[in-house]
């Protein structure tokens, strides 16, 4: 890969998703802030309040990149509480459509989603979350056939590990973390690994038109990896996109800070584990998103390093594969 391009050195952007709208790249990163909170696993220290959208003139390598200022404020949210984490956008009608994840009033992760007319924004959000909604870093995937799924989830801070079959089955109060290095309520290692989810959307994009759905990850041999393969299974970050006729996942493993990729033919999986395409960076966190322009294949990430490694304070950055 290349050398990496830091983005946006004048504030801390973080797991930027990136998507070609109307010929230029547009991101849509998390905002990182001082917050005073003490860094804890459960990732109370990322207490972000707004989003802004990003636009690259050319080639991602070097182009002017533009900051479009805030396009939505947690204050213009009327059921979130706190924590805007990573969001994601699809083109879906004409509109724009922002997707992301926040605390309600009773500290529990779900997925909203705000409109506009213009992918720089700014959005509207709706009045209260998607239904059935829950956990954290929602990718809007786009198919060929115009259909839009959602993929989300995320462990120990996601929140992921508190329910089973959509529904949750555990309480805050279960949710001690960590506990021999996994989240008190992740299966145990020898278990098969908990999942991301995906869910086709309605087309008018507001609502889950089917219910979630295991997107499982197996390993060459067709057996689900396990809880306690941190360097494989999944942990947070999705991100899916399409090559040719097969779909591509990609996402990151948390505690042992990797970025991977897994393959179908089926949108639905399962997903076969193939490799690791990043390494650990400055900072316990990895998020990212896959882009394309001119044929060229652009991974979009953050890391600590111009923040001198305090891990909420994450700058985004650009390489290509």
């Amino acid at each position: 890969m290349s050398e990496a391009r830091y983005l946006w050195p004048e504030d801390y952007m973080a797991d930027p998703s990136a998507h070609v709208f109307n010929g230029k790249i547009t991101i849509y990163p998390s905002h990182d802030r001082e917050s005073g909170i003490p860094e804890r696993d459960n990732g109370d220290h990322f207490d972000m309040k707004d989003y802004h959208a990003f636009t690259i003139d050319g080639d991602p390598m070097t182009g002017k990149v533009t900051d479009h200022g805030v396009v939505l404020d947690i204050a213009d949210v009327p059921w979130a509480g706190r924590q805007l984490w990573d969001n994601d956008v699809a083109e879906i009608g004409g509109r724009y459509h922002l997707y992301f994840c926040a605390k309600d009033r009773s500290d529990v992760f779900r997925i909203g989603v705000a409109t506009s007319d213009s992918p720089t924004g700014p959005f509207k959000p709706e009045p209260e979350p998607i239904p059935g909604s829950y956990s954290i870093d929602p990718c809007a995937f786009k198919d060929d056939d115009g259909s839009v799924y959602l993929v989300f989830g995320g462990l120990w801070g996601g929140q992921l590990q508190r329910y089973r079959d959509n529904k949750a089955v555990h309480s805050a109060e279960e949710d001690t973390l960590p506990v021999d290095g996994r989240a008190a309520l992740e299966p145990q290692p020898d278990e098969a690994a908990l999942c991301p989810k995906i869910a086709r959307l309605t087309a008018d994009g507001f609502a889950f038109a089917e219910a979630p759905r295991d997107l499982v990850i197996v390993d060459g041999d067709g057996v689900p990896l396990r809880a306690g393969d941190h360097s494989r299974r999944f942990f947070e970050a999705s991100w899916l996109h399409k090559e040719g006729d097969t779909y591509v996942f990609t996402y990151s493993t948390g505690d042992t800070h990797l970025l991977c990729r897994a393959t179908s033919k089926s949108l639905y999986g399962p997903y076969t584990f193939q490799s690791e395409i990043l390494g650990p960076q400055v900072g316990w966190t990895t998020h990212h998103s896959i882009a394309f322009w001119n044929g060229r294949r652009y991974l979009f990430h953050h890391d600590s390093a111009p923040s001198g490694g305090r891990t909420w304070l994450r700058s985004m950055k650009v390489k290509e594969l």
